[in-house]
């Protein structure tokens, strides 16, 4: 998929850069974020998404189309990931972000490597992706993937770990099949009309594009949190927003003002439709060479419930992902999962708004 990055700086943004590159603004961490907040100027906040058209991250910029970032008075500049590029998440351990918009695995993933990441506001409880095979494949289960071509988003992605996942639910090793980086959108499209990969585990809107062409349908739906709690045993969140903790914790008050927003976010999502959802998204979002906006709404009105309404963990998640990473070979033992995510910004934000928590959250155990 072309992906684009976008910067999203809310009113006075130039000048709230021009005052805190003036006052020294670079953080002692490392982090990319001006000091702007102690002098009256709103902070800015650089996050990048794992591909920031997909429907899956759209939070992030519907938040900017809505003026969320502004009414909280944070400036949020927004990019995204580019094929071949770095990784949001590898972007945000390196400070040359300080958030990335990105699967909460990774934040149990990076424990073990010394890396302490921390996810701040969940915005699914699902992944929102689903397996999808050609004809020709003969891929009717996760048993029948023995010998054929997986196509993921890249090596070592989150799609790359649920099609070991489903794999390894179903008797099967990696090295039963053979797993290929299609990326997403056109590209993954191409991959499965020309026979180099026989399924792809992708996403909104590809999905509904590879549908209405009749070049593949859906073998395992992991789009919903439903679905995701049949074909992987719980809630599996997927979609939030990681940060490093040293990070995280040295600038509260702009992680807070970033919460607020993405929290008004998803309670706007749950308030409203599809069709309002597309309306406020930018239009090359939602209707480009892979894709009308016919069929975008359609697809988003299917997937629509892998968006939580309030930003909170829910309750098993986190469990459900660290007993999936140790299935799959990553050392656990000494993961402590209370570091890995946060509940506090976003029970803060909806208690600040009046709005209501549906979600039961997760504790420190999961």
């Amino acid at each position: 998929m072309n992906k684009r990055g976008i910067v999203a700086v809310a009113a006075a943004g130039a000048l709230a850069l021009g005052l805190a590159g003036c006052s020294g603004g670079a953080t002692a961490t490392g982090g990319s974020s001006t000091a702007g907040a102690s002098n009256g100027t709103p902070e800015t906040v650089k996050i990048m998404v794992g591909g920031i058209d997909k429907q899956i991250y759209l939070p992030y910029k519907l938040a900017d189309q809505l003026g969320f970032y502004k009414k909280f008075g944070v400036n949020v500049e927004l990019s995204t990931e580019q094929d071949g590029g770095v990784g949001a998440e590898d972007a945000m351990i390196s400070g040359q972000v300080d958030f990335a918009g990105a699967w909460y695995n990774h934040a149990i993933e990076l424990q073990p490597k010394g890396k302490e990441v921390i996810d701040v506001v969940q915005l699914s409880g699902a992944p929102g992706e689903r397996l999808m095979c050609t004809d020709k494949s003969g891929v009717k289960s996760a048993a029948d993937i023995k010998g054929k071509n997986m196509g993921v988003t890249d090596l070592g992605s989150g799609t790359d770990k649920l099609t070991q996942f489903i794999a390894h639910q179903a008797g099967l090793k990696p090295t039963d099949y053979h797993t290929v980086a299609v990326h997403a959108g056109a590209t993954a499209i191409a991959a499965l009309q020309q026979g180099t990969a026989d399924c792809a585990m992708t996403t909104q809107p590809t999905v509904t594009a590879l549908t209405t062409q009749n070049v593949a349908s859906t073998t395992v739906d992991l789009a919903t949190t439903e679905g995701a709690k049949k074909a992987l045993g719980g809630a599996w969140p997927a979609a939030g927003l990681l940060g490093r903790s040293e990070w995280v914790n040295a600038h509260k008050d702009a992680t807070q003002r970033v919460v607020n927003a993405l929290v008004a976010t998803m309670h706007w999502i749950n308030e409203h439709s599809a069709a309002d959802i597309a309306d406020k998204l930018p239009a090359d979002y939602v209707n480009n060479k892979t894709i009308t906006k016919d069929q975008y709404v359609a697809g988003l009105t299917t997937d629509k419930g892998q968006f939580l309404p309030d930003g909170i963990m829910p309750a098993g998640g986190p469990k459900t992902i660290l007993d999936m990473e140790k299935q799959l070979g990553l050392d656990t033992s000494k993961v402590d999962l209370s570091k890995t995510f946060t509940n506090d910004y976003a029970q803060k934000a909806n208690k600040d708004a009046g709005t209501k928590v549906t979600t039961t959250a997760a504790g420190s155990d999961g």
